[in-house]
């Protein structure tokens, strides 16, 4: 089985299971060769994931992949929090993370560059809006994003960190 068809049988499968857990799946790569190959999968939660529910995903998919076997090779499976500089999937995670801080890679350049970092704006018209540090405002259709992430950004966790004391 190709690397692009494992990948996509392990989110079918992770999913299901993610949705019986009440965890959002969040991304499903698929690394390395042989022996040598990681399968991880990003879970997460309005408030975050705690490690006992990625146990549980883990434990849930490992046994499926056992009776699946999609992967004909030994392999290490890997479920964890996506972390504060989360990969941008869908097209609800632009809206949802709105006003935070991102980076954006275009599959094509744009006035003569594809890697920006600015604040989301949303997704508006099928394009994600990207407000730059000069000012300028980066409209880019959805399909034209080839990779998006959260950028840590300390101010941010600063503020969420003082309003929580509050």
């Amino acid at each position: 089985m190709r690397r692009e068809d494992v990948a996509r049988r392990v989110h079918e499968l992770a999913q299901a299971i993610t949705d019986r857990l009440g965890v959002e799946l969040v991304d499903v790569e698929v690394t390395g060769e042989g022996v040598r190959t990681v399968v991880r999968v990003l879970v997460d939660r309005e408030g975050g994931v705690s490690v006992e529910e990625c146990a549980r995903v883990s434990e849930m998919l490992s046994r499926q992949l056992d009776l699946e076997d999609p992967i004909q090779h030994r392999y290490t499976l890997e479920v964890a929090s996506p972390g504060l500089d989360r990969p941008l999937r869908r097209a609800g995670d632009f809206d949802r993370f709105a006003g935070r801080l991102a980076e954006v890679v275009t599959n094509q350049p744009v006035e003569g560059q594809r890697k920006f970092v600015g604040r989301l704006g949303g997704l508006v018209a099928g394009r994600v809006v990207l407000r730059l540090p000069d000012g300028r405002e980066l409209r880019v259709p959805l399909g034209e994003v080839a990779e998006a992430r959260l950028r840590v950004d300390p101010e941010e966790i600063l503020r969420d960190l003082r309003r929580k004391r509050r």
